[in-house]
């Protein structure tokens, strides 16, 4: 899945898609300017895939993490929301949410924030977290998840094994979470356990290093903690996409093509790459056609995640076969409405 630079879709975009195919690609403020743009965007990436449109995602969580703002409803950070306490609040919250989404085509929303924000001088998790209580955590958690994918936008619970509790960003550096296995299953699990029960289409993964489910390498690289842990430990059956590769925690260590590979490797069903660069995503295609022709990566396992996109798409696929790009006289009346600005300043309520 990768990011493009622009308000259209790129040549080398194009070229990518012909050559390898794409799982999907991802929206961020570089390619918004108004809604009659994005959903014309849309359309022009939908028709990107070959078998099937691939998915349209966005980082939609409210607060500092927004892509689409006004005349979108520009919803207050998701900690309003634990703060609160309100389950009903959050389900219209989200509930509204889903609806802008998907009025443009989007089919994927990396939300919610899974983290259990225990560590107040966490510099990128911050007020993106529910609450510093698991169980709080869990319950709005699952709320947000079973009202976005009501509405037919897929959700992604992140980022996994936990980022809560981590004293740097992993868009810089790799951070550390030093707790045991009881600690991590007491805590960090909590939300991604109930998560999976409330059926969470997607979780992403980290860019921390767990020293105690694995020494050596950053969690989206790790095979005991993707696949030993939360594939089948947790027993998730949705997809698992890792974090954007570009970031440096995994950058400084290991060449894309490199960290690519050992995701996958790892258990991760998709890849984010979230830079601009059409040039390095197709660097890093190469070497997972090369891990696979080299039986790396074995058949049995592509076919596994295959059939994994190919569920989970199907899921999904209500809320977005036969969509066209609304008219700009809807879009004004669906976005940024009366009830939708009056759920955001309920939330604002608990800044």
């Amino acid at each position: 899945m990768v990011g493009f630079a622009g308000l259209d879709v790129p040549p080398e975009l194009r070229s990518l898609a012909r050559d390898f195919d794409l799982g999907g690609v991802i929206l961020f403020k570089r390619n918004v300017e108004a809604p009659a743009q994005v959903a014309g965007l849309v359309r022009d990436l939908r028709e990107l895939g070959r078998e099937h449109p691939p998915w349209i995602a966005v980082d939609q969580e409210g607060g500092r993490v927004a892509r689409l703002r006004d005349p979108f409803t520009e919803w207050p950070p998701m900690a309003t929301l634990g703060r609160g306490g309100d389950a009903q609040l959050t389900g219209r919250f989200a509930r509204a949410l889903a609806r802008e989404l998907r009025l443009v085509g989007i089919s994927l929303d990396f939300a919610p924030v899974l983290d259990v924000h225990t560590n107040p001088s966490n510099p990128v998790i911050g007020d993106r977290a529910l609450s510093e209580k698991p169980e709080l955590v869990a319950e709005h958690g699952c709320v947000i998840i079973e009202a976005l994918q009501g509405e037919g936008i897929a959700a992604c619970g992140k980022h996994f094994p936990g980022h809560g509790d981590t004293a740097t960003d992993s868009h810089l550096t790799l951070p550390f979470v030093e707790h045991t296995p009881d600690r991590l299953r007491a805590v960090e699990f909590v939300p991604f356990k109930a998560a999976i029960e409330a059926g969470v289409a997607t979780i992403m993964t980290a860019h921390v290093l767990v020293p105690a489910l694995d020494e050596a390498r950053p969690a989206s690289l790790s095979r005991r903690i993707v696949h030993d842990t939360l594939r089948t430990e947790l027993g998730f059956e949705g997809l698992i996409i890792s974090d954007d590769l570009d970031m440096r925690a995994v950058a400084d260590q290991y060449t894309l093509e490199r960290a690519s590979v050992l995701a996958v490797e790892a258990g991760c069903d998709a890849i984010l790459l979230c830079g601009a660069d059409q040039g390095r995503q197709a660097a890093a295609l190469e070497a997972l056609v090369h891990a696979v022709e080299s039986e790396r990566l074995p058949f049995k396992q592509i076919d596994a995640v295959l059939e994994r996109h190919r569920r989970v798409r199907e899921r999904f696929s209500g809320a977005t076969v036969g969509w066209r790009p609304p008219s700009e006289q809807a879009l004004r009346a669906a976005l940024g409405t009366d009830e939708h600005r009056a759920i955001a300043e309920q939330m604002r309520q608990y800044l």
